[in-house]
């Protein structure tokens, strides 16, 4: 037999994540435990093989004589160089290959094909595709002993030492303080969840995304993602099990969504199966080339729970000892992680949770942390998840909090989700000192939100503007204006001051009372000042002005409901955070609708301020964020959001949000 080589095949990658940390492995070597009881109880076993693939199957072709070789096609983009590279060595030995697409419903290059050689890039697009493509194909028979008849493939009384499924321990790890798995590996676990996740029939029934309650934060017994990832459940058996138990039950046909989970698994594979650089900003020609910070420390404590934040910390936690958390959960630390408090990569937390998450799919899981970090996908980056409130919704009684956090655990529910704020009596009572036995929060959640607001919002405009992001154009607030933010030193890495913002806190009501209120109706008398306060007008002189510049540079104005062209002054304690003001013209304006959600901000350049640009601006927010579905017409792909939950300023995207 000649010997053949692979260019470039000791750099081969066998999968995507060569970082798997010990719960993923141990999940991995349970599956193929368990593929290995299957086949002994067909006369047949497991070969585990050993080894690079350009190196170690030339000699296992030698050794069995083999002439041909199938295997699943690998719809990621390493995963085709390497199958590449195994069909070209077995075309010069003479082998045929064989190779299905059954990872994903479809083979893909059948939607490219018929998105005319691009994958779709939105959701509503991929959703048209495949409804006149029609259902996938249905999933294989289950394998019998009849189908192995005629297989002669030796088992040696060695098998086990030569091809066995290895141990924990064979792979270096220490298995000492290993805790018992929560999810286990196997194709037989999978189907036993299958059928306990078919059995919820009002959850087939409601069709809609669950509500998060404390109890659905917990890894559940009819979970099956992680089995959908290494394959143990095939994603056509589900997605027709679910076709069936539909129609018994509605008697009808099911709509697509009903498959929302397989589909939007679909979608991001199908827009990462020719991108290479799916995973990266850099390279990347879907994802917006956002100038996010690099901090090795706050992404630490971000990745180890201890940014101070219990809901965070909760659910970062959880991540590291079990390898899962609730798909809103992750929603919550990868915005906080991007554009709501830390501003850094969504590169960086897609590696974090590549390495910790069982259920990781390269693809989905590069996808996702885009779209939630508004680098693609989605653009509603004016909606943010606050690490408190958010927790106080979906934990109300702290309970998770307390599950993962055992420090917090004695502590009253009023605080468990602020703790610094407790009082010092009751740190003592619940034996946990903020700052000492629990991490202070790490940033100011009301401040640094709103510097990454208004940092995502520059990024748009110049990417609307120029209509191709680069580096280059995309201007954010200098970095500097973050240091009152980040606390009481330059490097971020210290909590901020928990009685300062008490006092912030009382400082901001004592100014809602209208005796503090400066109210301007600068855009029908055109009398503007710097700063954005008036020369005259409500009986506020320049004198006035300058006297209270320093307490009001870091307002923003606001429009008064009912009056058009009225403005009134909302006092926001952001220390270091005055470049926008100290750089604006005597005619330059900021004005945001809302305190909390500062939509649609319009920046008013020197000599455009007048009644009829400011009616037009008014007109397209009305359209965009008044609560009718209305929209202008034109390119909408930046305002095709709708209003929901019945919260005032939250907002979405008309296709679904993914789960």
């Amino acid at each position: 037999m000649k010997k053949v080589t692979i260019e470039g095949g000791d750099e081969i990658r066998l999968c995507a994540n060569l970082k798997f940390r010990i719960v993923s492995f141990r999940f991995l070597l349970q599956c193929l435990e368990d593929l290995d009881r299957s086949l002994r109880k067909l006369n047949s076993r497991l070969f585990v093989i050993r080894g690079q693939p350009a190196d170690a199957l030339p000699k296992l072709f030698k050794e069995w004589g083999t002439t041909n070789l199938t295997f699943e096609e690998d719809p990621e983009p390493f995963g085709r160089v390497r199958d590449l590279n195994i069909m070209a060595m077995c075309k010069e030995l003479g082998i045929s290959v064989v190779s299905k697409a059954s990872h994903t419903l479809y083979k893909l290059e059948h939607i490219i094909e018929k998105n005319g050689g691009n994958p779709p890039l939105t959701y509503h697009q991929f959703q048209t595709i495949i409804a006149n493509i029609g259902p996938p194909p249905k999933p294989e028979e289950t394998v019998t002993g009849s189908l192995l008849e005629g297989s002669h493939t030796p088992v040696s009384d060695d098998h086990d030492i030569k091809y066995g499924v290895p141990t924990l321990e064979e792979l270096g790890f220490e298995t000492d303080k290993l805790k018992p798995a929560v999810w286990c590996g196997g194709e037989s676990e999978a189907l036993a969840r299958l059928e306990r996740h078919l059995e919820r029939k009002a959850w087939v029934a409601s069709f809609g995304h669950p509500k998060m309650t404390p109890q659905s934060l917990l890894a559940s017994q009819t979970g099956l993602s992680p089995y959908l990832r290494f394959g143990c459940l095939s994603t056509r058996l589900f997605y027709y099990e679910l076709v069936e138990l539909y129609k018994k039950i509605k008697k009808a046909m099911p709509p697509l969504s009903l498959h929302g989970q397989l589909l939007w698994r679909e979608f991001f594979y199908c827009a990462a199966t020719k991108n290479p650089n799916f995973d990266k900003m850099n390279g990347n020609p879907i994802c917006v080339q956002i100038p996010w910070d690099e901090n090795a420390q706050a992404l630490a404590k971000w990745a180890n729970g201890q940014t101070g934040f219990p809901w965070i910390d909760a659910i970062m936690t959880q991540l590291r000892e079990e390898g899962w958390i609730h798909h809103l959960a992750r929603h919550a630390v990868a915005c906080f992680l991007t554009r709501g408090d830390l501003w850094i990569s969504w590169e960086e937390g897609m590696k974090v949770f590549d390495e910790l998450l069982l259920d990781a799919d390269w693809s989905v899981n590069a996808g996702m942390w885009m779209w939630l970090s508004c680098s693609s996908f989605f653009q509603q980056f004016f909606h943010c998840y606050c690490p408190i409130r958010f927790g106080r919704k979906a934990d109300p009684n702290g309970d998770y909090i307390r599950k993962y956090l055992p420090v917090l655990k004695n502590f009253p529910t009023k605080y468990i989700h602020e703790p610094w704020l407790a009082p010092e009596a009751e740190q003592r009572a619940a034996k946990c000192i903020i700052g000492k036995d629990f991490s202070l929060p790490m940033v100011n959640h009301s401040i640094v939100s709103k510097i990454n607001i208004e940092r995502m919002k520059q990024v748009y405009r110049q990417l609307n503007k120029y209509r191709g992001p680069s580096s280059g154009v995309l201007s954010t607030i200098p970095r500097g204006t973050l240091s009152g933010a980040y606390g009481l030193s330059n490097n971020k890495d210290v909590q901020f001051d928990t009685q300062k913002k008490i006092q912030d806190d009382k400082q901001q009501e004592q100014m809602k009372n209208k005796e503090n209120e400066i109210v301007v109706n600068g855009y029908q008398t055109g009398e503007f000042y710097n700063y954005g306060f008036p020369q005259k007008n409500r009986g506020v002189s320049k004198e006035d002005v300058e006297n209270q510049y320093d307490k009001y540079r870091d307002s923003t104005y606001r429009k008064i409901d009912g009056h058009p062209g009225h403005f009134q002054s909302d006092y926001h304690q952001m220390e270091n955070h005055t470049n926008r003001f100290e750089n604006m013209t005597d005619n330059q304006l900021i004005c945001a609708r809302d305190r909390l959600s500062p939509r649609a901000c319009v920046i008013l350049e020197e000599g455009t301020i007048n009644n009829n640009e400011y009616n037009k601006n008014r007109d397209l927010e009305d359209k965009i964020f008044g609560n009718s579905n209305v929209f202008p017409e034109g390119d909408k792909s930046d305002f095709e959001m709708r209003n929901y939950g019945g919260e005032e300023g939250s907002y979405r995207y008309k296709d679904e949000r993914p789960t």
